[in-house]
């Protein structure tokens, strides 16, 4: 496993090497015979924590490693390592307040016929998670996947992403040391590199669930491949979204430059290569002030800079999917996206938009494309002269992350509600006069969508994460001194449950 620098698409160093099915065996087992140690609470939690503090501690070189191999720029990898931490530290606090536990206690009743009954949630057990290409810290080995499964008392085991194999070695590195600090087993947290050790991992019958970021296509590979195990297993994946954002006419009339200049700058942001990129805008087609937003996306759009795609696989695809795109009939090419080579940066491109009649995305055919996601700095805007016109194409869309609306100051009545109602099937997150692009680590944040935005209905940001890799487990009659402590009566962790119908708050330790 080579690492690669995809400004140049020169090899840097070799890092690893692909691990063989008895590698895999020997991690997941490892693993497996881990989990015992993180059945404690406290432990868990000063796990994470430590993982946020070891983290920062090598922040330096982990940003170097990781703009090395991702061309992201240390800016914004500083920012994504915070966010790591910030989100290990978060589900520290989560684990030691108890509330997603869900602890339930209904006393015997023999009037109504009811035996003693207790409810608690727990791991599933082992959870493989997929690193992400875009994301080589917060969506990667130390991530939210591997920290909300930690928090879950799940032990992870990685497939590290062959863009940025060195960090990966190294965040795997820095969370085993934080393992072995609080007394844990390093194996809580391990690293496999290679095509074929994902798709044994995905196989292995000790594997309990899997948390994937990635792309429709390799993403639904793997989901197939858990869904036929002799024992199907939960797979969690993000595979893709287009993002869809609707102008209304006044929005469109009232700030038609503001909107064209924010729309370029979510799009372009980080290449075009976030999630939640917004990859298809249908605007009012037939206005002044439709061309006046067009002509503020373009010129925003041309001042971007020229910056490479995070592996030189990416850049050919986007690219040749831009061309396929533009060659359609009826669609402009309002920005080409075009090759922009320096000499520091040989591989770099511009960003594109393209325009469309909405009435060409209304009808099965060639124009379907355009429904679909371009991963990379392009977007689409398709022009809908009414609102019937806007009603079939959303009708046509797959399911997605998010969905926005770009509303005019007064618009907050009935038909601005409904607009807003009509989005809610197509996507996980609706976004009002705002951009995608930025998801927050908060507890009212889903990340998530229908198919194919996502394989499950749960979030992967935010408290909700830890839900994935947790399953409900009921004790009828059985004794106190067997339970777990968190079941006892009176309460002695002090975590939040519901007994006989009435909620007990708890205490917090946060």
């Amino acid at each position: 496993m080579w690492s690669t620098d995809p400004r140049t698409g020169e090899h840097r160093a070799q890092v690893a090497v692909e691990a063989g099915s008895s590698d895999v065996d020997r991690a997941v087992r490892a693993a497996a015979g881990a989990a015992h140690a993180l059945a404690d609470r406290p432990l868990r939690a000063a796990l994470l924590r430590a993982a946020a503090d070891h983290l920062e501690r090598a922040a330096d070189e982990v940003i170097a490693v990781a703009d090395a191999e991702s061309a992201l720029g240390a800016p914004r990898l500083a920012g994504e390592l915070a966010r790591t931490t910030y989100q290990l530290r978060e589900f520290a606090g989560i684990v030691e307040e108890g509330a997603y536990l869900d602890v339930v206690i209904d006393h015997a009743d023999p009037a109504l016929g009811r035996p003693d009954l207790r409810r608690i949630r727990t791991g599933l057990g082992v959870v493989a998670v997929f690193a992400a290409s875009n994301f080589p810290l917060a969506f990667s080995v130390p991530g939210g996947d591997t920290a909300s499964a930690l928090a879950a008392g799940c032990p992870v085991v990685v497939k590290a992403h062959p863009d940025h194999p060195a960090t990966g070695e190294l965040c795997a590195r820095l969370l085993r040391t934080a393992a072995a600090s609080v007394g844990l087993p390093e194996d809580v947290v391990s690293l496999l590199h290679g095509f074929d050790a994902g798709l044994a991992l995905v196989r292995h019958p000790l594997t309990a669930a899997v948390g994937f970021t990635g792309s429709v296509r390799g993403g639904r590979a793997l989901h197939d491949i858990a869904a036929a195990r002799p024992r199907p297993i939960p797979f969690h994946g993000e595979l893709g979204s287009l993002n869809p954002v609707v102008v209304t006419p006044a929005a469109a009339a009232g700030r038609a430059a503001e909107i064209g200049a924010g729309l370029a700058a979510s799009f372009t942001l980080g290449n075009g290569q976030f999630c939640v990129k917004p990859g298809l805008v249908l605007i009012p087609a037939g206005e002044a002030d439709g061309s006046v937003l067009e002509k503020a996306v373009v010129e925003a759009a041309g001042r971007a800079p020229a910056a490479p795609l995070l592996d030189g696989r990416m850049r050919t695809a986007f690219l040749a999917g831009v061309r396929e795109r533009a060659a359609l009939p009826d669609v402009e090419e309002l920005l080409a996206a075009v090759e922009a080579p320096t000499t520091d940066t040989p591989l770099a491109v511009r960003p594109g938009v393209l325009a469309v009649p909405a009435q060409l995305l209304a009808a099965d055919g060639p124009h379907a494309l355009l429904l679909e996601e371009c991963f990379g700095p392009v977007t689409v805007l398709a022009r809908y002269r009414d609102p019937a016109e806007l009603a079939v194409v959303l009708a046509r869309l797959d399911g997605n992350l998010t969905a926005t609306v770009q509303f005019a100051a007064d618009e907050r009545g009935e038909d601005a509600a409904a607009l807003l109602r009509s989005l809610v099937p197509l996507a996980g997150r609706i976004v009002a006069d705002g951009w995608p692009t930025g998801v927050a680590v908060a507890p009212a944040m889903h990340h998530g969508g229908p198919y194919p935005a996502s394989t499950s209905t749960s979030t992967s940001v935010g408290a909700g994460a830890i839900g994935r890799w947790l399953r409900p487990v009921s004790y009828q009659t059985v004794p106190q001194e067997l339970l777990p402590a968190e079941l006892h009566d009176g309460n002695p962790l002090g975590v939040p449950r519901r007994v006989d119908g009435r909620l007990e708050h708890g205490r917090s330790a946060r």
